[in-house]
């Protein structure tokens, strides 16, 4: 594979170690692309966790990772996963195991529950059962302490947002993305959000443009910006509907300016 994307094993590891340099993979360093022990070649949980976070950002790879078991070849031969958590811990999903003489037994694991995505690295390990030991109580202080609350997800319609010199007065909005939190059970605190415009919307507008943002606040300190998009195209009015607009205001303000009259007189 090394040598197919990138000519040679040298040239696609400095290709890794270009990749985790960028993911902030600071206590990293590739030197072949098996992972076995050489001098020079090391990593630490937290980068393993680091990679496995990128990783699984890319869902499809837990069509591979959570299966236990499978086999080949019409059935004659049977592979099972060497991740034993993927069997016996709820919500196991995936990740890697490993172990080498000089790194003894290790383990990125995953899991998933109501929602939230733990990670748990272990390193070093003096036996593999120790490992999957000492991932699950990692996953299982995550899942008692923690938990996450999605505040708003893609694609999540919003009020319709006033428009200027357009054909249409308004225009259809929605959440450009979602925005999850998580905290620590008991201490989750209460969030405010709060919609803010951009200033002077006029059209043209095309769908997808930026509206605005939904600015969510905690204690007074702001949390993080979601964007608002258009879900639709508005065109600008022509001169000759301006025109007749300005007409229709006129006639309409005039109109009420007389009913308004009649009931100061009754």
């Amino acid at each position: 594979m090394a040598e197919h994307i990138c000519g040679s094993e040298d040239a696609f590891v400095a290709k890794m170690n270009e990749r985790a340099q960028s993911l902030g993979m600071e206590n990293t360093h590739f030197v072949n692309t098996n992972g076995l022990d050489e001098d020079g070649h090391y990593s630490s949980a937290r980068d393993v966790a680091i990679m496995s976070r990128e990783l699984i950002s890319h869902e499809k790879i837990f069509d591979y990772t959570s299966i236990w078991m499978d086999e080949l070849r019409g059935g004659k031969f049977q592979l099972a996963n060497t991740n034993k958590l993927i069997r016996f811990y709820n919500g196991a999903n995936g990740l890697k195991t490993g172990s080498t003489s000089a790194a003894l037994c290790c383990l990125s694991a995953s899991a998933k529950r109501n929602g939230m995505q733990l990670i748990a690295v272990v390193l070093g390990a003096p036996t593999s059962s120790e490992r999957f030991g000492s991932a699950k109580k990692l996953l299982d202080y995550g899942f008692a302490g923690y938990s996450i609350n999605t505040l708003i997800t893609a694609g999540d319609a919003l009020e319709a947002v006033p428009v200027a010199k357009g054909k249409a007065e308004t225009v259809n909005a929605v959440a450009a993305d979602t925005y999850s939190r998580l905290t620590k059970k008991g201490e989750e605190g209460s969030v405010e959000s709060e919609i803010v415009l951009n200033e002077n919307l006029c059209a043209p507008i095309s769908q997808g443009d930026k509206l605005g943002v939904i600015r969510f606040t905690s204690g007074g300190k702001t949390l993080t910006e979601v964007d608002i998009i258009s879900t639709e195209d508005v065109e600008k009015k022509g001169i000759a509907l301006i025109i007749k607009d300005f007409f229709r205001s006129i006639i309409c303000g005039t109109e009420n300016e007389k009913e308004q009259n009649l009931q100061n007189v009754n």
